[in-house]
């Protein structure tokens, strides 16, 4: 499948995921390997807004204008052929955590490191519904020899409640919110596989139907690939980052269809929407560094608050 036109920001930053499109046309990106939330303008500066440490992975603005952020705690890294790969848990992790940052300031605060005594592994995405509450996967952490157990939280952005609301899933990452509001899409990494879950209420999973927990299955295509995180448009297309095969992975519910835009990187990590009309897709090609834009064939779906 040919590649589409892509236009290169910056091929400078080090495994960048969770972008945001901002309103002055920067883009707000975590650099995982640098552990910081950074902000890249339209011409490719990078500007660190915080140091944050750990590994900064999704990241979402809250409706009170600062920036939350999913921290995994730190990956061990390798090299390859002049592209970077993350890896198993390092010595040096320093645990999971929501993070919340003041973008003007660059100061922040742990809002979550446990769940009922539990402590969060490694938080990877976020995604905050109209009445101001949050949704995060919790990817885990991966060692020699096992790997956590994790699931799918809602939290408040104050930092008040939070609660476990799907487990247990297989390394849960992207996550996303229909037009409507009322279902709830993760991807699982290693299975490949995308999931429905119908809501009856703020941060509350309609387990009435479905086949695990309430979930229905939406995809699961034929072939080796990893999927990672994901944005929706506006028509109500799942838009799924796709690692191996590298691309963005085009789901649409109730439909039974599927199609591709093949990228130019393996680590096709992150997708989010922005430009005029959200009209233009800006994807994370994480392993070489690159924010890159696409124009896409729908517009993308206004997030709550940003």
């Amino acid at each position: 499948m040919k590649h589409p036109h892509i236009t290169e920001i910056t091929s400078e930053l080090l495994f960048p995921e969770g972008p945001i499109a901002m309103a002055d046309g920067s883009v707000v990106v975590v650099e995982i390997a640098r552990g910081t939330l950074s902000r890249v303008t339209a011409d490719g500066e990078i500007n660190v807004v915080a140091d944050l440490g750990g590994g900064p992975n999704g990241a979402a603005i809250g409706p009170d204008g600062h920036c939350y952020v999913c921290n995994n705690g730190g990956f061990e890294w390798t090299e390859r052929n002049g592209r970077m790969y993350p890896g198993l848990q390092p010595e040096d992790y320093s645990g999971g955590r929501i993070e919340r940052v003041d973008l003007e300031t660059g100061n922040y605060t742990v809002l979550y490191d446990e769940c009922d005594g539990e402590p969060l592994k490694g938080p990877n995405d976020i995604v905050f519904d109209a009445e101001g509450g949050f949704w995060f996967t919790d990817h885990g952490k991966t060692r020699l020899r096992d790997r956590d157990r994790t699931g799918v939280f809602y939290a408040a952005a104050d930092g008040s409640s939070i609660r476990e609301a799907i487990f247990p899933m297989e390394a849960p990452n992207g996550i996303g919110l229909s037009p409507s509001g009322d279902e709830l899409y993760v991807a699982e990494t290693p299975t490949g596989r995308l999931w429905g879950y119908r809501l009856s209420g703020p941060g509350e999973i309609d387990r009435t139907g479905g086949a695990r927990g309430g979930g229905r299955l939406l995809a699961s295509p034929q072939g080796f690939y990893l999927y990672d995180s994901l944005a929706v448009d506006a028509e109500g297309n799942v838009c799924v980052a796709t690692l191996l095969n590298g691309g963005i992975t085009v789901v649409s519910p109730g439909q039974d269809a599927t199609s591709f835009v093949p990228m130019p990187d393996p680590m096709t990590t992150n997708i989010c929407f922005g430009g005029e009309n959200l009209r233009t897709a800006f994807i994370t090609l994480s392993s070489t560094g690159r924010l890159v834009t696409v124009a896409w064939d729908n517009p993308g779906l206004a997030l709550n608050f940003s």
